[in-house]
């Protein structure tokens, strides 16, 4: 954390390394010390917990996204775009200190679906879900709807599996991903990008 950072932008800073490495559980006294600042200070910045959460999540879903997803300007094909998020997911989960997506972990915890963490948590799984239905769209895929969907929850079922059994992903998600790509005729796209 830099010294130049606000207030208000240390305390996101740290409760959102704190609730993805401890839990939405960690006390406003260890977020605040985290954070160098009062508890006085935190509920003139927030009006709650539930808050400093929600807005954590919100700070930290950018930078995720920016990591998992290929950009506009990479021009490959719809397939290989979304067999890059699982590639990427595979590269943090090897990293040792890959904790599972923190939007899911944030949700399962909160539990209440509408508390202002997990709407925010929705929402950027929301994100992850159309990436995949606008790229099978693009393959022409058939019923993309669905197979968006499938996408998400073998994305989800990877992060799981890394977080269980604390060990890197050996491809699972990618070989899954593929096979549901494969089974839905959405292959490599020829160079002209019409299919024979």
């Amino acid at each position: 954390m830099t010294t130049s950072a606000t207030p208000r932008e240390r305390l996101l800073t740290a409760a959102g390394e704190l609730f993805y490495r401890h839990g939405m559980s960690i006390g406003v006294d260890a977020l605040c010390k985290a954070a160098g600042i009062s508890k006085k200070s935190m509920y003139q910045l927030f009006r709650s917990k539930e808050e400093v959460i929600a807005e954590s999540l919100a700070g930290r879903g950018p930078a995720y996204q920016v990591a998992l997803l290929p950009g506009p300007d990479d021009e490959r094909s719809p397939r290989e775009r979304i067999l890059t998020v699982f590639e990427r997911q595979e590269r943090m989960a090897a990293e040792g200190n890959f904790l599972g997506c923190p939007f899911v972990s944030a949700a399962v915890e909160l539990k209440d679906p509408e508390h202002p963490g997990s709407v925010v948590a929705r929402h950027f799984k929301e994100h992850l879900t159309d990436f995949f239905r606008t790229e099978l769209v693009s393959a022409e895929a058939e019923d993309p709807e669905t197979l968006a969907v499938q996408l998400t929850i073998v994305f989800d079922g990877a992060s799981a599996r890394a977080v269980v059994r604390a060990q890197a992903l050996a491809g699972i998600g990618m070989v899954t991903a593929a096979a549901l790509l494969d089974a839905a005729g959405v292959k490599q796209t020829v160079q002209a990008g019409r299919a024979d």
